[in-house]
């Protein structure tokens, strides 16, 4: 992924064009076609594992004059995730974890943004939202950096990229399979392209 800037972004966001009333309505993101990832991290028998989920879509709208009123929902396609270890595939599928027949996705939407202590997003911004996994849903905080290429102009907000961290307890939502080999902690690492659209 392209290295962005948080201070680039917020001199974008700064230098805004003045929107009327009618302009300030949120504006819709659509996801690029390569930059996006959705990784997730587990410890399998005192190991760190990783692996990978597909977004299957996204409905992305920002207000760029107060980011805090921004919204997002999420939808990751759970049977097409993999991991690093072929054979732990199966296991994290199945029944006593993700259960993929039963549950082909989980689900994200944002129900508040916290931007940093200065009002800002590049000093410890966090998104909190709903998260649907096997049926069951639970509130879970991330946090959140959102970025613009650099050397693009200060108000061009046409390109942006969002990365999202945090931790959830896989037991919490039921996918409680393999106790014994498998630590109660997953760690989530979401890259997001996004562009904007007319």
């Amino acid at each position: 992924m392209t290295r962005m800037t948080r201070r680039a972004v917020i001199a974008g966001l700064v230098a805004w064009p003045a929107l009327t009333s009618a302009q300030t309505a949120l504006i819709p993101y659509a996801l690029a076609s390569k930059g996006t990832s959705v990784g997730f991290t587990f410890d399998l028998s005192g190991v760190s594992q990783s692996g990978t989920m597909p977004i299957q879509s996204a409905t992305i709208k920002l207000d760029t004059k107060r980011l805090q009123n921004s919204k997002v929902d999420v939808i990751l396609n759970v049977a097409n995730a993999r991991t690093n270890l072929p054979f732990a595939r199966g296991p994290m599928l199945g029944e006593s974890v993700l259960n993929a027949d039963a549950h082909p996705t989980i689900r994200f939407t944002s129900t508040k943004i916290q931007l940093g202590p200065s009002g800002r997003i590049s000093d410890g911004a966090t998104i909190t939202g709903d998260l649907t996994v096997r049926g069951i849903t639970h509130p879970v905080i991330l946090d959140a950096a959102l970025y613009r290429p650099p050397g693009s102009a200060a108000d061009d907000l046409n390109a942006l990229s969002i990365r999202l961290t945090g931790t959830l307890d896989r037991h919490a939502f039921g996918a409680s399979g393999y106790p014994e080999l498998v630590d109660d902690t997953v760690g989530l690492n979401i890259r997001a392209e996004i562009t904007r659209q007319n």
